[in-house]
């Protein structure tokens, strides 16, 4: 294995808190592209990645994961610049399977590229409501999508955490 893969997967941590800064048009072209490389079943390529960016949108996307997570007023994606949300199409051959495995890509890839990042919750509930098909009527995009997952992403505005030891018998080779 190349040394450098594995130290970016074994130094990524989730951010929780972020620089105002927007990050750079290329910074988030690299993110977005190693999503689009995460496998899928069947090759299908079935996931559907939103970055959002628009200020108005923030606001909405973070106030109805606010209301989901029962918060109303919290943003829960720590004051990211940017939110990646992750979904399934009617392609998808593994469903969230698939979403997972490119928010993954997503993730490493962001911590690779200097960026912070942290995978957030409560996607396939925030459109499943009518506020969520609202948004993605807007965007041009099918309402019979499923949410998987998403991503705060921006600048860390915080010391880099430390890895907790990994647990005895995480591995059995038999």
């Amino acid at each position: 294995m190349k040394q450098e893969a594995l130290e970016v997967l074994k130094n990524r941590r989730a951010i929780r808190q972020f620089k105002k800064d927007q990050i750079t048009k290329e910074e988030l072209a690299a993110v977005l592209e190693a999503g689009t490389f995460a496998p899928t079943g069947a090759g299908t390529q079935g996931v559907q990645i939103v970055a959002v960016q628009t200020p108005a949108y923030l606001e909405r996307v973070k106030a109805l994961n606010a209301q989901i997570l029962g918060k109303p007023g919290m943003d829960p994606y720590y004051g990211a610049p940017t939110v990646v949300l992750v979904f399934e199409t009617e392609k998808c051959y593994t469903h969230t399977l698939d979403g997972a495995a490119v928010c993954t890509n997503m993730v490493n890839a962001a911590y690779a590229a200097g960026l912070g990042s942290c995978w957030i919750h409560r996607c396939k509930e925030m459109f499943e409501t009518p506020e969520g098909k609202e948004l993605l009527k807007e965007w041009g995009l099918p309402e019979n999508l499923t949410g998987v997952s998403s991503l705060a992403l921006g600048y860390a505005d915080c010391p880099q955490p430390q890895a907790a030891p990994r647990r005895e018998g995480y591995v059995l080779i038999v």
